[in-house]
């Protein structure tokens, strides 16, 4: 099976889709590795004790980073589900509003890689080729 590259307006669009949840994911995590007071707090409403605000900021920069080096990207997407899916399961057990963010920016980080990779294009062909 031959791959066929991605077009220029896939690349870009796919790059764009995939910024939003790097760079929300990223900022979450800076934000916890200097334990702001919210992230503090936000943290004790969620039930999660103090101890680990930066060992959670470090998963997420370790997901960030697999996430968008090009030879890892398809590892960072499935360890950006796992993240964005405990901060939705997290947000539904508290009945936090903002549930659906995290699902979004999963759908973004998936969709965003499925623009611009041809190996997941070809991995999960939502087209039958003959």
């Amino acid at each position: 099976m031959s791959l066929v590259p991605v077009s220029k307006a896939a690349l870009w669009t796919g790059r764009v889709m995939s910024a939003l949840p790097v760079l929300l994911v990223l900022f979450g995590s800076v934000v916890k590795l200097m334990k702001t007071p919210s992230v503090i707090e936000g943290f004790a409403h969620s039930g999660l004790p103090a101890s680990l605000i930066v060992p959670v900021g470090i998963i997420e920069m370790i997901c960030v980073v697999v996430y968008v080096i090009p030879q890892t990207s398809v590892l960072g997407a499935i360890l950006m589900t796992g993240l964005l899916g405990g901060a939705a399961i997290t947000g539904l057990r508290i009945g936090d509003p903002s549930v659906p963010l995290p699902l979004i920016l999963g759908m973004l980080a998936w969709g965003g890689l499925y623009l611009r990779d041809v190996r997941l294009r070809a991995l999960i062909p939502l087209r039958r080729t003959e």
